[in-house]
């Protein structure tokens, strides 16, 4: 004879397994969710993150082994950081900035780990949370800009709009990725409410323009053309191809038509002609940032450890702006190495993930043009401290661990091995 074993209860006699798993999908929507607040170096986005950390590790999330390479890269990367510290440790900042990168590597081998398992629905579910993020910073950075909420330094900043952003750069580039997932769902017939997806499209991208940064408008237009001609690329339908290209014709023309409409207004046209120069002040001279990332690169190829973590900004007076000189003068000559080779290995899981005829290419095709956009930006611009970089390495890296367990189910191993 045998006893049923009962499910232990939770609250409102579920079982306690599924209302653990139900929490913490609510933290993992917080998490990301609060990635848009970034006022200061403290966010809501750090408190959450320990919880869901911890919550999803009792859970049971998994390293698998199409995830190691970014695991074994990021250890090896902060690793050499850490060694790189070790003659400045009574300075705070150097340590704080350190143990901030720590921080960071960890929550993108947890990223990958989380979409490592139920891909596709964990996936969409971020997408969707970080799309609303984006549009809440977004209505705030419009808002501020027009001087219809907020005082002049609140939401809008240098007079460029930088929503909940302390760097206008970074909100603009931050906006991308929401509007990379509503153009796709657009461009596929994926939405439901197609009036509110291109509004809501239209105020994202109207929020990048706002936001005066020239990587942010170059990184999105790269971003887009990749994005939709993957979508060309791999589509077997010639009347959905037919219909992409309309409506990318369509946006284009609209597009110019806001944009014409914006530089109307006198402030934004001065703005504007501002910032779409090639090279500002600060950028000029011997130094300026290329001069000083010239003297710099000089200089490094004399110290294989590096200067040390924010040492840069003592020898030359500025941030390097550069997140590959950077990686070199922070670590040291192995870190500057890992880190391209994390970049380069990066861009060819997820090239291969948006042409693969797997359940998980919509998605890439999604996440991986947002992503190598800020690999492009790494050169004019320090992005190895941006929280939602490493989400975004997170899901292509979880994406291709999901890639791996697909491919080796055990029908597709069956017929490999008959082959």
């Amino acid at each position: 004879m045998t006893t049923a074993v009962l499910p232990r209860r939770g609250l409102g006699g579920l079982p306690l397994l599924r209302v653990l798993h139900g929490l913490g999908l609510a933290l993992m929507a917080a998490f990301v969710f609060f990635a848009c607040f970034a006022f200061s170096d403290a966010s809501p986005y750090d408190l959450v993150a320990p919880a869901a950390i911890a919550l999803w590790l009792l859970l049971g999330v998994r390293l698998h082994r199409g995830a190691v390479p970014l695991v074994m890269l990021l250890l090896v990367f902060v690793g050499t950081t850490v060694l790189a510290l070790l003659p400045y440790l009574g300075e705070d900042k150097p340590v704080l900035w350190t143990i901030q990168l720590c921080y960071l590597a960890v929550t993108g081998i947890f990223f990958a780990m989380f979409f490592a398992d139920d891909t596709e629905r964990r996936v969409e579910l971020v997408l969707k949370v970080y799309t609303a993020s984006t549009l809440f910073s977004a209505a705030l950075g419009l808002g501020g800009y027009l001087e219809l909420i907020g005082d002049e330094d609140l939401f809008s900043k240098y007079g460029r709009a930088s929503g909940t952003f302390q760097d206008p750069n970074v909100f603009g580039s931050f906006l991308t990725l929401g509007a990379l997932y509503l153009m796709h769902n657009l461009l596929n017939g994926r939405t439901r409410h197609r009036l509110l997806s291109a509004a809501g499209l239209v105020l994202l991208l109207g929020g990048i323009f706002l936001s005066f940064s020239r990587g942010s408008w170059g990184g999105t237009a790269v971003a887009i053309a990749l994005m939709v001609t993957s979508i060309c690329r791999t589509t077997a339908s010639p009347d959905l191809r037919r219909r992409i290209l309309r409506s990318t014709a369509a946006t284009l023309i609209l597009g110019g038509a806001a944009l014409g409409g914006l530089l109307s207004v006198g402030s934004v046209a001065e703005t504007f002609t501002k910032r779409a120069a090639v090279t500002q002040d600060y950028d000029e001279g011997e130094t300026g940032r290329f001069g000083n990332q010239i003297r710099g690169f000089g200089l490094l190829m004399e110290e294989p450890m590096g200067f040390g973590p924010l040492r840069w900004r003592l020898i030359f007076n500025l941030e390097p702006h550069n997140s590959y000189l950077g990686a070199f003068a922070n670590g040291g000559w192995v870190a500057g190495a890992t880190f391209i080779l994390l970049v380069l290995s990066t861009t060819r899981v997820g090239l291969r993930l948006m042409q693969a005829p797997t359940p998980f290419r919509r998605h890439a095709q999604i996440v991986v043009p947002a992503l190598l956009m800020f690999f492009l930006q790494a050169f004019q611009i320090d992005v190895e401290k941006w929280r939602h970089v490493y989400m975004m390495l997170g899901i292509v890296w979880g994406l291709e661990a999901a890639r791996v367990r697909w491919l080796c189910r055990p029908t597709v191993c069956t017929a490999r091995q008959m082959v």
